[in-house]
C-alpha cells in the first residue's frame, strides 16, 4: 500500500478546548489507485488530506507513506518526503503571481537542486503535457482559472511524485473547466500516478474507482472495486 492509516486520531486544541477532527481512521490506498474523499464540511476531509500529504502529524495512530511512518520523521525529513513522493494541487492554485507559468512549474525543481537548464526543459515539457505549450511565458493574472489550475498540476508533477493529492481542484472553476481538470488528473492516474482527490462535488467524486465517504471525523463507507 502506498498510503496506509491505522487508528488515526487528530485532535486540535483551542485553548482548553479539544476539537476532534478525526476519530480512529483506518484506510489503505493501493499504489496506482484513484480515490476520492467525500463528505460534508467538517467531516474531516481536509485534515485527512493534510495527514496523507505529510503536512501534519496524527495525535495518535500511524500514517504510512510508501512504508514510512511520518510520525518518526523530523521536519526536514518530512519536507524531503513531500518533495520526492507527493505532488499537491490546491483549490486556490497557490501560484506565485510575479513568476511566469514556466517559472512556477520549475520552482519545485530548484529546491531539489536540479540545474536551471534541466528545470526549464522539464517545466516546458510538463506545460505542454497539460496543454499549455503556448502559454509558457504568461503570468497567472494573464491566465484563466482553468489554465492556472493546469499550471498548478504541471507544478505538482515537477519532481515526478508517485502520489498526487488534489484538494478541491475544481472548487474555483466553472463546470466545463472543472471537468477538463478532472479529466487531466484522471489521465495522469492512467499513467500510473496514485491520485487522491478531496471534493464536495458528488458527480466528480463518483468518477473515482475508490470512494471514501466521511462524516464527523469517521469513515462512513468505502465504495468501489474491491472496496465494497
Amino acid at each position: 500500500m502506498v498510503i496506509k492509516l491505522e487508528n488515526v486520531v487528530k485532535i486540535y486544541r483551542l485553548g482548553k478546548v479539544e476539537v476532534p477532527a478525526l476519530r480512529g481512521i483506518n484506510l489503505e490506498i493501493p499504489r496506482g489507485e484513484y480515490a476520492s474523499l467525500m463528505g460534508p464540511s467538517g467531516s474531516g476531509k481536509s485534515t485527512l488530506m493534510n495527514l496523507i500529504g505529510a503536512l501534519d502529524r496524527p495525535t495518535s495512530g500511524k500514517v504510512y507513506i510508501d512504508g514510512t511512518d511520518i510520525a518518526r520523521l523530523n521536519d526536514d525529513q518530512l519536507a524531503l518526503l513531500r518533495r520526492k513522493k507527493i505532488g499537491f494541487v490546491f483549490q486556490q492554485f497557490n501560484l506565485i503571481n510575479k513568476l511566469t507559468a514556466l517559472e512556477n512549474v520549475a520552482l519545485p525543481m530548484w529546491f531539489s537542486g536540479i540545474s536551471r537548464s534541466r528545470r526549464m526543459r522539464r517545466a516546458k515539457e510538463l506545460l505542454e503535457l497539460v496543454g499549455l505549450g503556448g502559454r509558457l511565458h504568461h503570468k497567472p493574472s494573464e491566465l484563466s482559472g482553468g489554465e492556472r489550475q493546469r499550471v498548478a498540476i504541471a507544478r505538482a508533477l515537477a519532481n515526478d511524485p508517485e502520489i498526487i493529492l488534489a484538494d478541491e481542484p475544481t472548487g474555483n472553476l466553472d463546470t466545463v473547466s472543472g471537468l477538463a481538470v478532472i479529466e487531466l488528473l484522471e489521465e495522469l492516474n492512467k499513467l500510473g500516478k496514485t491520485l487522491v482527490v478531496v471534493t464536495h462535488d458528488v458527480e466528480f467524486g463518483k468518477r473515482a474507482r475508490m470512494r471514501v465517504k466521511l462524516r464527523d471525523g469517521m469513515i462512513q463507507d468505502i465504495e468501489g472495486i474491491n472496496h465494497a
